[in-house]
């Protein structure tokens, strides 16, 4: 079994013992996401919109550098810490991803790391 780790550069400042990704036997598993300013350390500014915004920006990326693409996620999971914003991580979602419909979880959570307001991973495939 061989799988490679995916650091992108806006997870290189990361204090945690993990990376971006793995990839796995054609499968991508992309860590949680979270809003984060990369320059500044801190959750950017802005509503559950602007975040979930965000996290879709980061995701893109890892999922890039993985060699994947959001047309190619296979499920989701999204960490929330009020499910009065489901209304609000629906639209984003369904913006984001359009006409592709990937797996979803949404988990209701108390409370988020850095105050946060919304945490994303994702599986998806690579085509080789």
């Amino acid at each position: 079994m061989k799988y490679i780790n995916v650091d992108s550069e806006s997870k290189k400042k990361s204090k945690g013992h993990y990376t971006a990704a793995v990839v796995h036997n054609g499968i991508v598993y992309v860590s949680g996401q979270l809003p984060m300013d990369s320059e500044r350390g801190v959750p950017i500014e802005g509503g559950i919109k602007e975040q979930t915004r965000a996290v879709f920006r980061s995701l893109s990326k890892i999922l890039e550098e993985a060699g994947s693409s959001k047309e190619r996620v296979l499920r989701t999971t999204a960490y929330i810490p009020d499910v009065s914003f489901w209304k609000e991580v629906n639209e984003v979602y369904a913006e984001y991803f359009d006409e592709h419909r990937p797996a979803r979880t949404v988990v209701p959570t108390t409370k988020l790391h850095y105050g946060c307001l919304i945490e994303i991973d994702a599986i998806a495939y690579i085509c080789e």
